[in-house]
């Protein structure tokens, strides 16, 4: 019966997915490439965790706006279930790695990822995320370490690579740590970053100087997730593209992460997840806003990996929906992307989440360094920036 149910939900949603590209073809069509990418990754968001978000929100969502859909294949070198460090890998650098990998592939070599890469090429670059910004998802874009659990480890990689806006938490792994006691927020003062946290002031009582990179840790660990008063994510999206326009006239690369999405799913929490799931909405709604009037911009939104095996029941009424989770762990679903503005069309259809990697480099005009697995050891401590 539950099989059946997630069945049923995954061609309801695809078939309505489907119908948006056909009404929306003026953005698919516009072959033009993209000045800004802006890249968002709901954690664990599948087919169903969208349907739910879209039904405990009035049968809307912001997603809906997206005239471009498809569905990504999921798997990592090691496992057909990924986590999040191989996913993120694979959107971050365009090759296949076993689960736990940062910005390494399946033999352990570095790989360029696309914000060093687009660092180097003198484009602004930012992270946002909910969970700690040493988590594998948004590590994944900055970092090069053999197991996720580095978390200081990963917190090094902030000083060798300019970031010009970071929002997340982990402000331990910077200022608290037991490795080496060394204090990474001060170091980045000195580099020039204006750095703050929320024990300072709350994200919305600050406006980044863009003279300047701008650092706002929300959490010692990991932030508090929507429902514990986590308030952050919406206001960053709204803030982060226009600073990081000011940052560099070249264009910028952003990726923002829905990171509890997957917590909630793993605690098999319903509500939770609905709860997240809609505070990644609302953040998507602010980049939606940019990428309109700016007309320059791509906005790519997916997901690594789909958790908890999660399915929709009939509750009590049309808007009322029983909740049922499969398992506490990833699936190997696959789940959906959805991309607007300057080529948008090359992410429709069946893809690997490789994929994503390729078809963001190749609308930049870059000759990537590394292809697939046969990745290269690169040097991220020199900056190109003008």
């Amino acid at each position: 019966m539950i099989k059946r149910l997630i069945a049923c939900c995954i061609l309801l949603v695809f078939s309505s997915l489907l119908t948006v590209v056909g009404k929306n073809t003026h953005n698919a069509n516009n072959t033009k490439p993209p000045k800004n990418i802006i890249l968002l990754i709901g954690d664990g968001m599948g087919l169903a965790q969208v349907t739910a978000g879209m039904y405990a929100n009035g049968n809307q969502l912001n997603l809906e706006r997206f005239p471009v859909a498809g569905m990504i294949k999921t798997h990592s070198s090691s496992h057909v279930i990924t986590d999040s460090a191989a996913g993120a890998t694979a959107f971050s650098c365009g090759c296949k790695t076993y689960n736990g990998a940062i910005g390494v592939t399946k033999d352990k070599k570095n790989c360029l990822t696309i914000l060093e890469q687009a660092e180097k090429s003198g484009l602004a670059t930012g992270l946002i995320s909910t969970s700690s910004i040493t988590h594998a998802t948004p590590a994944s874009f900055i970092a090069h370490v053999n197991s996720r659990t580095e978390m200081e480890g990963i917190a090094e990689f902030f000083l060798q690579t300019e970031l010009d806006f970071l929002v997340g938490g982990g402000l331990e792994y910077f200022n608290n740590r037991k490795k080496d006691q060394r204090n990474l927020c001060t170091e980045l003062t000195k580099k020039g970053s204006f750095v703050s946290d929320f024990q300072v002031k709350n994200l919305k009582d600050l406006t980044p100087n863009p003279q300047k990179p701008f650092i706002w840790f929300s959490a010692l660990g990991e932030p508090d997730s929507v429902s514990g008063g986590r308030d952050y994510l919406p206001l960053a999206a709204k803030m982060a593209p226009d600073f990081l326009k000011k940052r560099s006239e070249k264009g910028f690369f952003l990726m923002l992460e829905g990171s509890q999405i997957d917590w909630a799913c793993h605690a098999k929490n319903g509500t939770r997840a609905v709860d997240e799931m809609l505070d990644f909405d609302a953040a998507i709604g602010e980049i939606l806003r940019f990428a309109e009037a700016d007309g320059n911009t791509l906005v790519v939104i997916t997901a690594d990996h789909e958790t908890g095996g999660l399915a929709l029941e009939q509750g009590e009424g049309f808007e009322v929906l029983d909740l049922e989770f499969n398992t506490g762990y990833h699936t190997a679903t696959m789940v959906p992307v959805f991309a607007f503005g300057p080529g948008a069309e090359q992410f429709g259809g069946v893809l690997d989440n490789t994929d994503i990697y390729w078809k963001m480099a190749k609308l930049w005009g870059w000759v990537p360094e590394v292809t697939g697995a046969a990745a290269v050891q690169i040097d991220t401590k020199t900056s190109k920036r003008n």
